[in-house]
C-alpha cells in the first residue's frame, strides 16, 4: 500500500498557535483506501492503548502500519512545530474502545515529543467523543476546536505544559492510532512496557 497518507494535505494545513501548537485535517488518509484500512482495523474491545507489536494485523493495516515511518511525514513535524526528530524513536499505539472514564482532560507525557492521532471509524453519529483542543485543565466546555473522529481525521500537536486536551465521556468502540515523537529509547520501553501489563491484565480479569 502506497501513498496511504495525504503528505501535500499535512504539510499544506495551516499551524495553529492558541492555546498550543497544533494543526488537523479532515482527510488525511487516501480516500480509496480508508474503508479497506477501517476494515482491517484490529478488533479491540477493551480500553486503553494496546502496543502496535501486540495486536494481530491484517495485510492492509499491517500495510498502513509500515507507511507511517518515512522521511518525508517525519520532516512535516519537524517543520510544523520547529522541533528535530527525524532520528528519534517512533511509538505507535491503538486504541479501539472508549470507557466512560477516558477522554478525560490531560496534557502528554514530557518523555514525548509531539503526539499524532488519527481516527479510524466510518462515521460519528455521536455528540461526546470529539475531541476538544482545550484552553486549561478544568472546564471540557472552555475549547478552541472539536475534531470529529472520523474517517482518516487527523490532529498532531506539539507537546508542551499547556497541551489540554480530552473528549465528552463517550462508551463504545472509538478507533484510533497514536503516533509518539519520543525523547529517548528508555522512554519507549517504559510506555511498552506499561501498554502490555495492562493489556496482560485486563486479559486475564476478563
Amino acid at each position: 500500500m502506497q501513498n496511504v497518507f495525504k503528505l501535500d494535505a499535512l504539510a499544506n494545513a495551516p499551524l495553529k498557535t492558541d492555546p498550543y501548537p497544533y494543526f488537523t485535517v479532515d482527510q488525511a488518509i487516501d480516500g480509496d483506501k480508508i474503508s479497506d484500512i477501517i476494515r482491517a482495523f484490529p478488533a479491540i474491545n477493551d480500553g486503553g492503548s494496546y502496543n502496535i507489536d501486540d495486536v494481530e494485523m491484517q495485510p492492509d493495516f499491517r500495510s498502513l502500519i509500515d507507511s507511517i515511518d518515512t522521511p518525508a511525514f517525519r520532516r512535516i513535524i519537524c517543520d510544523k512545530f520547529d522541533v528535530e526528530v527525524m532520528d528519534l524513536p517512533m511509538m505507535i499505539t491503538l486504541r479501539g474502545y472508549s470507557r466512560k472514564k477516558d477522554g478525560r482532560i490531560h496534557t502528554d507525557s514530557k518523555t514525548k515529543i509531539a503526539t499524532i492521532l488519527i481516527y479510524f471509524n466510518e462515521t460519528w453519529p455521536a455528540d461526546s467523543g470529539r475531541l476538544r483542543v482545550l484552553r486549561g485543565e478544568q472546564d471540557m466546555n472552555d475549547y478552541v476546536e472539536e475534531i470529529t473522529p472520523g474517517p482518516g481525521s487527523l490532529m498532531a500537536f506539539k507537546v508542551t505544559d499547556n497541551c489540554w486536551h480530552g473528549y465528552p465521556s463517550f462508551e463504545g468502540k472509538r478507533q484510533s492510532i497514536q503516533i509518539n515523537f519520543l525523547t529517548s529509547e528508555a522512554a519507549g520501553n517504559k510506555h511498552r512496557f506499561f501498554h502490555r501489563l495492562s493489556a496482560r491484565l485486563k486479559s486475564l480479569f476478563k
